[in-house]
């Protein structure tokens, strides 16, 4: 299952995440992973949250990431929530051009029984259709 936490910059995504993931870990009977763009929100998380920055296995592409996330499920077959802060500035693309990688993560958090949580930034109006029914309020 795929959920988009999705709203303008500043409207509190990055801090509905991090609490999203602190409560999640008490609930999860599966390990979690929390990605962003940098380390700056490493010591917000429980301990028990594996923490990667993106930036350092140079995810920076809509197919790295989907790759990346391969790796992470094969690596980790108790692997249930992955939790995305900061997602446009790890992929470095236009939302409307991501169509594509949504179906291949639909199909990889069928297929691996993932939870993955995406925090976007972006205005409403510019939501893609493809992105509709994955936004979570």
């Amino acid at each position: 299952m795929i959920q988009v936490i999705f709203g303008e910059k500043g409207t509190g995504k990055t801090k509905r995440i991090l609490d999203l993931a602190n409560s999640l870990i008490d609930k999860a009977k599966g390990s979690m992973i929390f990605i962003h763009y940098d380390s700056r929100y490493m010591f917000d998380l429980n301990h028990a949250i594996r923490f990667i920055n993106a930036s350092a296995y140079g995810v920076d592409s809509p197919k790295r990431f989907y790759g990346f996330l391969c790796g992470l499920a094969a690596s980790d077959f108790d692997l249930e929530y992955i939790l995305i802060d900061g997602f446009l500035s790890i992929i470095k693309h236009d939302l409307s051009t991501l169509e594509e990688l949504f179906t291949q993560l639909e199909a990889y958090t069928a297929q691996n029984k993932i939870n993955i949580i995406l925090a976007v930034s972006g205005e409403m109006q510019d939501l893609p259709p493809f992105m509709k029914h994955l936004v979570v309020l």
